[in-house]
């Protein structure tokens, strides 16, 4: 898709481009935004305005939700949805919802949560929104940094940047939300692997073509980022997608064309001896107009394979996840459905699926997985 039909796609959906002038009105002029500019980590013309202003996007700040029962009335069984678990309680945030919010401010259990999704990049990330000890609602500023998503929080107007989660302008400058756990897979897959869980509802508040994509074609190989100006790394396409995992100082990058070919991969990172799964039957939700009938991109998991003292090595026979150890098998979520070993769980590895040009730019001395 070429970046002028993209700019079409968006100036169709509402989503204009501000100039530069326009944009530095937004950030020291517009009588809205309270942030400290003098404290920042980066150049402010590194933010371009991405169409609509602050909060033109809404950031959903009190979800609703619904049963698996009632959500399969509207939302495909392969329709991708954020899956997050903490102690047992389980939520699921459809893209096709996100994609139009780009942030839920929500709590799971006692922990004050934010999912972001930003669909340039294809980073869905969620985060523990607890800064100074406060739940801090966060939102959409409307700028974009590498094509990334800025998100602000409600307490001191700084500047986030969502690929990170660091404050990058603003009295929380150099600050870093805590990571939690979670993974883009299927409603069908959630549905299975949390019987229990909830949905997040479409009575947002909101009107919008839920279940509608205005990226059309962007998930292709052949696309090029939508609003990038950054270093270019020629390693991958751009718009190859990745799972991404990190750790400290080092990071790494296992690309789509060898995993979804692969679907399991043993392998060892920063020391640990690790699983990454990639299997089918989860929708792209930037693919086709209609998200329902876009291409299948399959749903990826990251784990150790070291299970109460047992390294275990894994192996996909017949649409299957196996273990060569006990020929038990594994779900997407990494827990044992069958087998030997049934009702374990492997150790979840924070990971993410991304944009190759998005994961190399904040991560430029990442490694990339080859065969």
């Amino acid at each position: 898709m070429t970046l002028n039909k993209i700019f079409m796609a968006m100036l169709l959906s509402g989503f204009l481009m501000y100039s530069q002038s326009e944009l530095e009105h937004i950030l020291k002029v517009y009588p809205s935004w309270t942030t400290n500019f003098d404290k920042k980590s980066i150049e402010l013309d590194e933010l371009i305005g991405g169409g609509p202003p602050k909060d033109g996007i809404p950031a959903i700040i009190n979800p609703k939700f619904t049963t698996i029962e009632e959500a399969e009335n509207w939302l495909a069984e392969k329709e991708p949805v954020i899956a997050v678990n903490i102690n047992g309680s389980s939520k699921a945030y459809p893209l096709q919802i996100l994609m139009f919010h780009e942030i839920v401010n929500d709590r799971i259990g006692r922990t004050p949560v934010l999912v972001s999704f930003c669909p340039l990049c294809y980073s869905g990330i969620v985060f523990n929104r607890t800064l100074n000890g406060m739940s801090v609602n966060f939102g959409v500023s409307g700028l974009l940094r590498n094509s990334d998503l800025v998100m602000y929080d409600q307490l001191t107007e700084s500047f986030w940047q969502q690929f990170t989660g660091e404050a990058i302008v603003g009295d929380m400058l150099g600050t870093k939300l805590e990571v939690i756990s979670s993974q883009i897979v299927s409603f069908k897959d959630f549905s299975s692997n949390y019987p229990d869980g909830l949905i997040l509802s479409k009575d947002t508040g909101f009107e919008r073509p839920y279940g509608v994509n205005p990226y059309v074609n962007y998930d292709n190989v052949e696309s090029t980022p939508f609003l990038f100006s950054g270093n270019v790394d020629e390693r991958l396409p751009q718009n190859e997608k990745v799972i991404g995992i990190k750790n400290g100082n080092l990071a790494k990058a296992y690309p789509y064309s060898i995993t979804m070919e692969q679907k399991i991969i043993n392998d060892t990172f920063n020391g640990n001896e690790i699983v990454i799964f990639h299997v089918p039957g989860t929708l792209s939700s930037l693919d086709k107009k209609s998200i329902e009938n876009s291409k299948d991109v399959g749903a990826t998991g990251v784990f150790e394979r070291n299970l109460d003292g047992i390294q275990l090595n894994f192996k996909y026979v017949n649409n299957k996840i196996i273990d060569t150890n006990t020929e038990s098998k594994w779900s997407i979520t990494g827990k044992c459905i069958n087998g030997k070993l049934k009702s374990k769980q492997l150790k979840k590895v924070n990971h993410g699926d991304y944009f190759s040009f998005a994961w190399l730019a904040f991560r430029p001395k990442s490694e990339i997985y080859s065969k």
